[in-house]
């Protein structure tokens, strides 16, 4: 499953949180990053990424 969030240069960013490997907050927004150095900053506060991510990850019923 995919989450989608708006960049800071304001385009739509999909995330596969399956291969979020760290969080964190920054002064645009905040960072998401994947292995292999790969990362994007995304507009939207860290409590609701983190809570996007983790819903996406939950088994659904």
């Amino acid at each position: 499953m995919l989450v989608m969030f708006v960049g800071t240069d304001r385009t739509q960013t999909a995330i596969n949180p399956a291969q979020v490997t760290f969080v964190t907050q920054v002064s645009d927004g905040t960072r998401i990053r994947f292995g292999e150095g790969r990362s994007v900053t995304v507009t939207e506060p860290i409590d609701a990424v983190l809570d996007s991510l983790n819903q996406a990850l939950r088994p659904h019923e």
